[in-house]
């Protein structure tokens, strides 16, 4: 068996086509998205992004502003910024960029941000909307596994699901909205004894632990679907995911690719976000 792939460019496209409708709706309003990225420091892998980010706004017509403060700034400042894109009208979406200079509180300043612009989804008030089964602005590459998954039409009621990697980002988000689809989910962490044993039962598997080779072709199941979100970068330069793609590739019905897959669709899913957030704010003002 060789897997097909799932091409996260592909997708990532169908998503912001499909903005458009909801975009002119908004425009009959006088209504333009608006999206704003705060950066601080210098980070290759957060430069990339929210350039990308960028470029996605830029061809659907949003608004989009990049905010850069240096890597010593003090906690005031960035304090003060978002308060001051909390209250803009004109923003509809507020990025901080993680990770953040270790004299920063990332969870702190997190949740400075108000959940209504909060388009990363990870606001305390965003977070527990989706433990209610009510999401709001939920997580956006959870969100892009999930749009992968009704691209590729893969059935989820009663399905087994493995989730290895817990964290607010991903693994716990993407855990909840399976559940909320009917399927019976696992969640493994790097505690977890004898991995292997869930994996190879699991119909549906999400990795998401930021280190290569966690999951082998060895560890699935045969005809199992998966999906590689880490993104890791290797001594000879190459990028690889968390999951060996050449033996993965011959026991699995469908794997994304590395680069080229989840990671395309986590951009996809702001800009959704952002647009949800701006009809959202509309209906409230």
């Amino acid at each position: 068996m060789t897997a097909s792939l799932i091409d996260g460019a592909l997708i990532s496209r169908h998503l912001l086509e499909s903005l458009r409708p909801r975009l002119a709706a908004l425009a009959v309003r006088g209504i333009k998205p608006g999206l704003a990225a705060i950066l601080v420091g210098e980070n290759p892998a957060s430069e990339v992004y929210v350039r990308n980010k960028t470029r996605a706004c830029s061809d659907l017509g949003l608004k989009s502003e990049v905010h850069r403060l240096n890597a010593d700034c003090a906690e005031a400042e960035l304090l003060g910024l978002v308060q001051r894109l909390n209250v803009e009208p004109s923003i509809h979406g507020v990025l901080l960029q993680l990770p953040l200079p270790p004299h920063l509180d990332a969870d702190g300043i997190t949740r400075k941000i108000v959940a209504s612009k909060d388009v990363d989804g990870f606001s305390w008030e965003n977070l527990g909307a989706l433990v209610a089964g009510r999401p709001q602005l939920a997580p956006c590459t959870a969100l892009g596994v999930m749009a992968m998954i009704d691209h590729e039409a893969i059935p989820l009621e009663g399905a087994n699901a493995v989730v290895v990697g817990r964290s607010v980002a991903v693994g716990k988000p993407t855990a909840l909205m399976l559940i909320s689809r009917g399927a019976t989910v696992t969640v493994c962490t790097s505690k977890t004894r004898d991995l292997a044993r869930h994996t190879r039962e699991a119909d549906i598997v999400v990795v998401a632990v930021g280190k290569p080779a966690t999951v082998t072709g060895e560890m699935l199941k045969p005809g199992a679907v998966v999906f590689d979100v880490g993104i890791n970068r290797l001594p000879d330069g190459k990028i690889t995911g968390d999951v060996d793609f050449a033996s993965a590739s011959l026991v699995a019905s469908r794997i994304t690719p590395v680069p080229g897959g989840v990671g395309r669709m986590t951009v996809a899913a702001l800009i959704e976000n952002t647009v949800r957030a701006a009809e959202t704010l509309s209906v409230v003002v």
